[in-house]
This record gives structure tokens, sequence and C-alpha cells, in this order.
């Protein structure tokens, strides 16, 4: 099974920019569609974005599209979040994940494989 370690998050202030990074192990990480969920105090884990296994297909979170890009480099085995003009609602633990489901899916439940997650603090 694929393994997930994500890194870059940090403290920012409110319209500045940070890039996301989650490096998976594994033979076959092209494989997987990838997403990113996060889940802030008190709140329940959310989906943020999603990424087709080639790479060609994305979809977002409404409150996040136009500010955030999912991307990834298979021959690399990484998956990056570039996240522009962050608002003090986007302070939450970042989560990428992994599903052997085809198709990009938004479902928390259809995600096999978690990373430890990466705090994002986005102060005002």
């Amino acid at each position: 099974q694929v393994q997930l370690v994500e890194s870059g998050g940090r403290l920012v202030q409110a319209g500045d920019s940070l890039r996301l990074s989650c490096a998976a192990s594994g033979r076959t990480f092209s494989s997987y569609v990838m997403g990113w969920f996060r889940q802030a105090p008190g709140q329940e884990r959310e989906f943020v974005a999603t990424i087709s296994r080639s790479g060609g297909s994305t979809y977002y979170k409404d409150s996040v599209k136009g500010r955030f890009t999912i991307s990834r480099e298979n021959a690399k085995n990484m998956l990056y979040l570039q996240m522009n003009s962050l608002k003090p609602e986007d302070t939450a633990v970042y989560y990428c994940a992994a599903t052997r489901r085809a198709i990009m899916t938004y479902v928390k439940p259809d995600y096999d494989v978690w990373g430890q997650g990466t705090q994002v603090t986005v102060s005002s």
C-alpha cells in the first residue's frame, strides 16, 4: 500500500501563498486518484481537491476554486497543493489521500490511505 507524507504547512498571513507537498512511496503512484482534505478544530475533515491518475482532470471545493491548484508529478511520486490568496478560514490541518478508485471522488470514505497531515495557519 502506498504511504504518504505531507509537508509545507506553516504560519502565514492572509493573502499569502503556500505550496503543500505530498510525497508518496510505492511503485504504482500513478494508479491512484489523489485528493487533499483539511480539518479545522472542532470540524469534520472536509474535501478540498482531487486529481485524476494522469493529472489531466481536477475538481475543487467551491470555496477554494480559483485560489487553490492541485497537481501531481507521477515520475517523482509527488502531489502538490498550491494555495494562493489564503484566508483565515483556510486554517486547518491538511491531509493528502489516495484512492484506488479509477475516477476522481470527493467522498472521504473512498480514500484508502492518508498522510499524517500538515498544519496551515492563516492569521488575519
